[in-house]
C-alpha cells in the first residue's frame, strides 16, 4: 500500500510539472498572440478557445499544487511561491526550475 501512495505522489509531481509548462505556454499564447489578434485584428475565437483552455489549465495548476503542497510537506512559502509564479509570464517555468525540479530529485528510489 506505501507504494501506491509513493507512485501516486510522485506521478503528481510530474502532472504538475507537466500542467505548469503547458500552462505556462498558453499564458504566452494568450497574451502575446490571441490578444492582440483580438484586439488589433478583430479576431476574437482565437482569444476565446486559448483563454478557456488557459482557464483550464490555471485551475488544474491550482489543484495540482495543492496535492504536491500537502503530499511533499514543502511549505507555505514555497506553495504560494508556486501558485504566485503561475501569475507572471514566464513564472511557470522559473518555478519548475527552481522548486519542482530539484524536489522530484529528492524522491527516494
Amino acid at each position: 500500500m506505501n507504494i501506491t501512495k509513493k507512485s501516486n505522489k510522485e506521478k503528481n509531481l510530474k502532472i504538475l510539472r507537466i500542467v505548469g509548462i503547458i500552462e505556462g505556454i498558453s499564458y504566452l499564447t494568450l497574451f502575446g498572440i490571441t490578444m492582440p489578434l483580438k484586439y488589433m485584428m478583430g479576431m476574437k475565437e482565437p482569444n476565446y478557445i486559448v483563454g478557456l483552455l488557459h482557464g483550464v489549465l490555471f485551475v488544474g495548476y491550482v489543484f495540482l499544487t495543492y496535492l504536491v503542497y500537502k503530499q511533499y510537506s514543502i511549505g507555505i512559502k514555497k506553495a504560494l511561491l508556486l501558485l504566485i509564479s503561475s501569475l507572471l509570464p514566464f513564472g511557470t517555468f522559473v518555478s519548475d526550475s527552481k522548486i519542482l525540479k530539484p524536489l522530484e530529485k529528492t524522491v527516494e528510489i
